[in-house]
């Protein structure tokens, strides 16, 4: 097993997305000048978002409403909502966070990162593994449940500083842009099928890999320079920002292996289950618990897990599927 893993992890880092990513971590790092225009990343995530749920939509449409779609999409809806629970205690425990702040960074965990699913459906592609396309409408049901999991978290303790659940809050939650793209392509992709995907083929196709090059480049620039400081940082923190995305993806792969999920979907749902989010929850979080450390869990999920999952995380959780399944 370890010489299989030792060569997918190596297949993982010399894949082009991963080297830009790279790339701009160590420019981050030497403080170079390099940036790219905060429109033009944005323009980058939507894009990557739209090619992600069109694809999955179609992919989905094919494949029809399965038994796999139904139980993976509500393992994934459990998984989020569960996971904040038991990340707010080991924060609390070993992280030595506060209350609103450890409850912040709990959501940013059971949340998930489109990026990362992104890096890790090219993966299996690049290595010949199917899943299937409704695994972007996971993605999709996965993002809320850990937001809300949260309010309740810090709402049930009260105080001032507890959650503001206001009517802003819930069309962050429900109507940001990433949500809308992500689930709007989804819908256009079942709606138009292959004759869709066929006039779109080059958009969504052979201009993805360059796109999220170009996107990696930057997230290597901003998690190095917001790694870099993020001075509240201890080995509590740092040391959970590492080890529960192993424990996320174990438990996802166990429920998967038990739910007769194929070897592809099962990847991928530990994928998504290790990620932690970066765009939906951050927003969600700056209204409800203004008071959080944006510090802390900005740069734990950004500044340390993402490139964890990225370089290291995403081959481990497959090889560790494929022991698993024989």
């Amino acid at each position: 097993m370890l010489e299989n893993l030792g060569a997918a992890a190596g297949a993982n880092l010399l894949a082009p997305a991963v080297l830009f990513f790279a790339l701009g971590a160590i420019a981050g790092w030497l403080k170079s000048d390099l940036t790219i225009p905060d429109q033009v990343a944005k323009s980058l995530a939507l894009y990557l978002m739209l090619c992600i749920g069109f694809k999955g939509g179609v992919e989905a449409r094919a494949s029809g409403l399965t038994p796999d779609l139904l139980s993976a999409g509500a393992l994934g809806l459990c998984l989020s909502f569960a996971a904040p629970f038991a990340a707010y205690a080991a924060l609390r425990a070993f992280g030595a966070l506060d209350r609103v702040t450890a409850a912040a960074t709990a959501a940013h965990y059971g949340s998930v990162s489109v990026v990362t699913f992104a890096a890790g459906s090219e993966y299996l592609r690049a290595i010949g593994v199917e899943f299937g396309g409704y695994m972007a409408a996971v993605l999709a049901l996965m993002e809320t449940p850990a937001i809300l999991a949260a309010l309740l978290i810090a709402g049930s303790r009260g105080g001032a500083a507890g959650a503001r659940i206001k009517p802003t809050l819930w069309r962050e939650v429900f109507l940001n842009g990433a949500a809308v793209v992500l689930v709007g392509s989804f819908i256009i992709g079942a709606i138009t099928n292959e004759p869709g995907r066929e006039r779109l083929d080059l958009f969504v196709g052979a201009l993805f890999q360059g796109a999220l090059c170009l996107f990696l480049l930057d997230m290597g620039l901003v998690a190095s320079r917001r790694l870099a400081a993020a001075p509240k940082l201890n080995w509590g923190l740092i040391g959970f920002a590492l080890v529960w995305p192993l424990l996320s993806a174990a438990a996802a792969l166990a429920a998967s292996m038990a739910l007769n999920l194929s070897l592809g979907d099962a990847s991928l749902m530990a994928v998504l289950a290790a990620s932690a989010s970066y765009i939906a929850a951050p927003a969600a979080m700056r209204i409800a618990l203004p008071n959080a450390d944006a510090g802390v869990y900005l740069s734990l999920s950004l500044g340390v897990t993402f490139p964890f999952n990225l370089l290291v995380g995403i081959p481990l959780y497959h090889a560790i599927a494929r022991l698993m399944y024989g």
